[in-house]
């Protein structure tokens, strides 16, 4: 009595294209099925080229704006640093002999331009650490402050980051000035040159440079500490952890991305910093004492015109900032990652 209709039943399965379907998928006979599974796998569908080429042709525009704006002075920049390209070649009195690696040779060979990348070096790394600590401590104070005072800092800080570089620089010069500079006046020092010294200079140019770049610290950090959940610090306060405790074992390490960012960002920029120093010392202060890589390569092409020499410095900068760029870009794929 039971066979009519599993017999009934299994005919009209195979008398549909639904019921074919199944029970060749049952036996495992269309291919790609594995044998006693009754249903097909779901899977994601793959992406075909024109969706994999989306992405690029978005990025066309962008491309065909930045390529020439930056590839052509790159590509001249490389060209001349091949070239023994001085004064002489410029006005067409003699002709540009091709030298090769010769201008690599005389920079890498000179004990000054070792010197100046060292002190590039050090100058910049003191001064992302010194716009970290600043810009860090107000963002936290920013999140403690009251509506106005809150205001007040907000208010100041896009001021400093609105200013020109060369305006803030002219600002500060006066204010350091020897004879009618407000420092000198609140200090009660009369005559102090504050751009004599090289490590005092340096320490103006510091404090000038660390004004215009802590707000973007300042701002960046504030807005991921305001991301943070209130009920994690609520917790963290339940648990009996103070305020030092909850901002270096919760607040830091979510903020690590972000701190990743600021930290390369300013890398990036402090160590080709030039409108500061060759404003406020007048084009590297006494002996090139306060020059820096791109204050260097400004003195060499322009004022010594070799600038094949010049360009070459200029290389050397470029491909220093492209392994740091290339961190940068690393830090925001794994920040794209964790969001």
């Amino acid at each position: 009595m039971t066979a009519g209709p599993a017999v009934v039943s299994a005919g009209s399965e195979r008398s549909s294209p639904e019921g074919a379907v199944s029970a060749e998928v049952a036996a495992g006979t269309v291919p790609g099925s594995a044998p006693g599974r009754g249903r097909l796998r779901h899977g994601r569908p793959k992406a075909g080229p024109g969706a994999r080429l989306r992405p690029l042709i978005y990025l066309l525009p962008a491309a065909a704006v930045l390529v020439p704006l930056f590839g052509y002075p790159i590509y001249m920049l490389g060209l001349l640093s091949v070239f023994d390209y001085r004064q002489a070649q410029v006005s067409g009195g003699e002709p540009t002999r091709f030298i090769g690696f010769g201008n690599y040779a005389t920079l890498f060979s000179d004990d000054r331009f070792w010197s100046i990348l060292g002190q590039t070096v050090v100058f910049a790394l003191a001064l992302v650490i010194a716009t970290l600590a600043v810009g860090a401590t107000l963002a936290v104070v920013l999140t403690r402050a009251g509506r106005w005072p809150g205001l007040l800092l907000s208010v100041a800080a896009m001021a400093a980051w609105a200013a020109p570089a060369m305006t803030g620089s002219t600002v500060w010069m006066f204010l350091f000035d020897a004879d009618l500079g407000l420092v000198n006046q609140v200090l009660g020092i009369d005559g102090f040159n504050w751009f004599y010294d090289k490590w005092i200079t340096f320490g103006v140019i510091g404090a000038t440079v660390v004004w215009h770049s802590f707000p973007l610290v300042m701002v960046t950090l504030y807005a991921g500490i305001q991301a943070i959940p209130s009920s994690v610090r609520e917790a963290a306060s339940l648990d009996g952890a103070s305020e030092w405790q909850s901002f270096w074992r919760i607040i830091v390490p979510m903020l690590r991305p972000l701190i990743t960012i600021v930290v390369i960002q300013s890398i990036i920029w402090d160590f080709k910093i030039f409108t500061q120093i060759y404003v406020m010392t007048n084009g590297g202060g006494i002996a090139l004492q306060n020059s820096v890589l791109n204050v260097y390569a400004y003195q060499t092409a322009f004022g010594s015109s070799e600038y094949g020499l010049g360009s070459a410095i200029g290389v050397v900068m470029t491909l220093i900032l492209l392994v740091v760029t290339l961190f940068y870009i690393r830090a925001l794929y794994r920040t794209g990652e964790r969001l």
